[in-house]
Formats: C-alpha cells, structure tokens, sequence
C-alpha cells in the first residue's frame, strides 16, 4: 500500500477534473480543426487543365478550344466545360483568349462579322476585339479579354484560370 493515501475528496476532485477536461477536449477539438484545416488544405488557383489540343496544331489563326474541368461548389463537383481562343502571336508565343465579352458575358466569335474582318465580334451589342484581345475603343466593351495562362506538357496545351489585363 502507498504511504500517501488519497481522501474522498480529492478523488472526486481528481476524477471530476479529468472527465471535465475529457469533455473540453471533445468540444475544442472539432473548432480547433475547423479553425486549422483551412490553412493546411493545398490552393487549386494553380491548377492547368489540360486541353485536347496539340501544341503543333497552334497556328496564327485563333480557334477555338473547349476543355472540361470538375468545379466543386460546397459539396456539389460538377463537370463543366470551358472555352478558349488560341494561337501563336507574331512573336510566336501561345496566346489564349477568354471567349466573354466584358460588356455583359456575351460569347465573343472570331471573324464572323463581315465589315471587320480579322477581329473578334461579340453579336449581343456588336462590340469589337482586336486578334489580340483588346478592345476596339468606340465600341461597347470597356476592357480587353482575359488571358489564360499557358504552359506545355507532353506536346498538349495546358490553361490556367483566367486573369483579367489592363487595356484601352
């Protein structure tokens, strides 16, 4: 038997603050977690998708490319498709364009407006973008298409989340 001996009173203090402490754990640590997890959990932002479009098929003339994706929105993950604008500048540099007009999210097509040749027309309120996505000042968009960032792997075209640029 132990020397020091342990009264009733200090038992039950004992005991009541272990079960107490037991108790604030299971609360704090569900909030602890929710409070962390958030820092832990990797970024998607820099996430490519991949296109089906081969790099040697890029040409100077815009054409159009449709990717998929699976967006999640809380706890629903649906798979969209998006669209891109694509080709190589005069510097030969792979550009890819947003295809919404920034007037009101029209879908912005490629010379198929008969009196500007060569130029991206939105038909919704007839605005018009040069080649390289700038806006044609007089016309309704205020600001120049977004651009995808690019990158190559295994000879396929890869696109980013699209960014806004300054323009006219």
């Amino acid at each position: 038997m132990s020397k020091h001996r342990v009264s009733r009173r200090q038992f039950l203090n004992y005991t009541l603050t272990g079960v107490g402490g037991f108790m604030a754990a299971g609360m704090l640590m569900p909030m602890v977690r929710f409070a962390v997890d958030p820092v832990l959990k990797g970024e998607d932002a820099g996430d490519f998708i991949a296109t089906p479009l081969k790099i040697a098929d890029i040409t100077n003339e815009p054409q159009k490319v449709n990717f998929s994706f699976t967006q999640k929105d809380a706890w629903y993950e649906s798979e969209e498709t998006g669209t891109a604008w694509v080709f190589k500048n005069e510097g030969g540099e792979i550009v890819a364009l947003s295809p919404v007009c920034k007037h009101l999210g029209c879908v912005v097509d490629w010379n198929t407006d008969k009196k500007n040749p060569n130029m991206f027309f939105c038909p919704c309120h007839y605005g018009l973008y040069e080649k390289d996505g700038m806006n044609v000042k007089g016309t309704p968009p205020l600001a120049p298409l977004d651009v995808y960032p690019t990158k190559e792997k295994d000879g396929f075209l890869y696109v980013g989340k699209a960014e806004p640029r300054k323009g006219a």
